[in-house]
């Protein structure tokens, strides 16, 4: 199995993206600030090299990191 790009929470913060959770409902369902929900996909971002939560997420789709 290969190493994932992300770490564990990034992967938690974006399944719940795209299961259209907000900033705030990420945290509040991953008990951590909104500010550490904005950094980790900040962080996903620069590591995929793109701009955007929903380019972070085409992305992470191709990767097979995530699945809708």
């Amino acid at each position: 199995m290969s190493k994932s790009i992300l770490t564990k929470r990034e992967k938690q913060v974006f399944e719940l993206l795209i299961l259209n959770k907000t900033t705030v409902d990420i945290a509040k369902e991953l008990d951590i600030s909104e500010k550490t929900v904005r950094n980790h996909i900040s962080n996903a971002m620069q590591k995929l090299g793109v701009k955007g939560r929903a380019s972070a997420v085409v992305e992470l789709l191709k990767l097979g990191e995530i699945s809708l």
